[in-house]
């Protein structure tokens, strides 16, 4: 190579923030692309950009090779969502389906140093809403499929890429994407999973998400007759929606373990400080130590792991500052554990309460209660591939969610949904959802080789022909 041609790819480099020595047209593609969609203010309400944003994706996506006939917008209220299909050589085979999302959080310029709907590469991150949850993700998929478009490949197996438009709120498009799609043999979501890296920048563990908590939300009432405040009276509807809160919140739902939790315990317990570690691998062996329960409840990283939560997130009460309060209500927001029915979490939180003058109720809107997915060796097989191409020897284990996202909605119909993304990042970066948010744009080629390798393992072959059987046996991601 010239030292002019040494010279002008350094300087290409340093224009799209990507690393000369790791640059690709695919890498350099995707971050154009996220650059872009960062830049679409996709958030639910007055000026929602997210049929705009699904426009622009239906033009790179044809541009690239997609038919114009085979990437759909729907229009859903204020909102759309995409959805564009590869097809593959054999019709009797089931589509993969790759999942994500397209809006985001809201984000107000004024709290953030750096407009949030103007993408900057800066000091090796890519700032902006959306850069961690999840435009960047979601650009690197379209990235990738192109390049696997432009290079010639044919899949066997169809795949169909899925983006919902209201994820982060209502989730109303992804419950209709996937009755759409209830036919598919699984769903990647590229909005789960993920790695981890060690506050030196060192990649510590990668995760494979099976399974996340249902979301609820629970409205506690009390309602009073009321009347002049300079005559009290015993009963005061504040008072009494508080104390039955404060009950709500010293209380500690039994813990449990699953096989996922399990499994990711067992993986991440060597990593941690000795004392969280101990605790880990008590609790996997008795989930009913005391001792470790209080280690692992005390730790805002781990407390979602260990069972179902409820928390107090909203009070509002009273109608005038010189009336007794004639209503008062609080909302619950809950984190269920798999396999509990969100009813009886309210049972138990009224039977708490012990106040039959507390009304209770379940106002959750977009949830939907699903069981883990069952982890596939096909699946685990193919990751541990891709994986292992841009980060040898990093460990793979299972992990649960204790957030929401799309994957309910394809496990609700009988698809199974892993959580797949390959994106790294620290936890003292990860700023999903608040302000100035920002990934390390290192995990931008690392993507696009981990994508295509996934993407093609699954795709070109029966699912099993590498010898896996469906679900694993011996296999310690099991």
């Amino acid at each position: 190579m010239t030292s002019k041609l040494k010279l002008l790819l350094a300087c290409t480099a340093a224009m799209v923030g990507i690393p000369a020595s790791s640059q690709t047209p695919a890498a350099t593609n995707g971050l154009d692309i996220a650059k872009k969609m960062i830049a679409f203010r996709s958030v639910r309400g007055p000026g929602n950009q997210t049929p705009q944003l699904a426009a622009y994706l239906k033009q790179t996506l044809v541009a690239g090779g997609f038919a114009a006939a085979d990437v759909t917008i729907t229009p859903v209220d204020d909102t759309a969502y995409l959805i564009a299909t590869w097809r593959g050589s054999d019709p009797s085979l089931k589509p993969i389906v790759v999942s994500g999302h397209i809006d985001v959080v809201e984000a107000k310029p004024a709290d953030w140093q750096r407009d949030p709907f103007t993408a900057v590469v800066e000091n090796g991150y890519l700032y902006g809403r959306g850069a961690t949850d999840m435009k960047l993700d979601a650009a690197l998929a379209i990235a990738t499929l192109l390049d696997m478009k432009k290079a010639g490949y044919t899949p066997k197996r169809g795949i169909v890429l899925a983006l919902s438009g209201d994820e982060e709120t209502v989730m109303k498009t992804s419950s209709l994407i996937a009755e759409k799609l209830k036919a598919s043999e699984m769903a990647l979501n590229i909005d789960g999973g993920g790695g981890l890296y060690d506050e030196a920048g060192k990649p510590e563990y990668f995760t494979i998400g099976a399974a996340e908590k249902t979301y609820a939300d629970f409205q506690l009432e009390v309602t009073n007759p009321g009347g002049h405040s300079s005559a009290p009276r015993k009963v005061n509807a504040i008072n009494e929606l508080s104390a039955a809160l404060v009950k709500i919140g010293a209380y500690r739902f039994t813990p449990q373990l699953s096989p996922i939790t399990k499994g990711y315990f067992e993986g991440v317990a060597p990593r941690q400080p000795p004392e969280l570690g101990a605790a880990m691998r008590a609790f996997v062996a008795n989930p009913a130590d005391q001792k470790a329960i209080e280690t692992l409840a005390a730790n805002t990283g781990y407390v979602g792991q260990i069972g179902t939560t409820c928390v107090t997130t909203m009070v509002s009460g009273g109608h005038a500052l010189n009336a007794l309060p004639q209503r008062a209500t609080a909302n619950i927001n809950c984190r269920i554990f798999p396999g509990v029915k969100p009813a009886s979490v309210m049972a138990e939180l009224a039977r708490v309460a012990a106040d039959p003058g507390v009304k209770f109720s379940d106002v959750t809107e977009g949830s939907n209660p699903t069981d883990a997915s069952p982890l596939r060796a096909d699946l685990t097989g193919a990751v541990k591939t891709a994986m292992g191409k841009i980060r040898p020897g990093v460990p793979i284990f299972p992990s649960m969610s204790a957030g929401a996202s799309d994957s309910m909605w394809y496990r609700s119909v009988g698809v199974p949904s892993y959580g797949v993304s390959p994106i790294f990042i620290k936890q003292s970066d990860d700023f999903s959802h608040g302000l100035n948010e920002r990934t390390p744009i290192d995990n931008i080629p690392l993507a696009i080789t981990y994508y295509r390798s996934l993407f093609t393992d699954l795709t070109k072959w029966r699912l099993g022909h590498w010898g896996w059987p469906l679900r694993c046996t011996t296999d310690p991601i099991c």
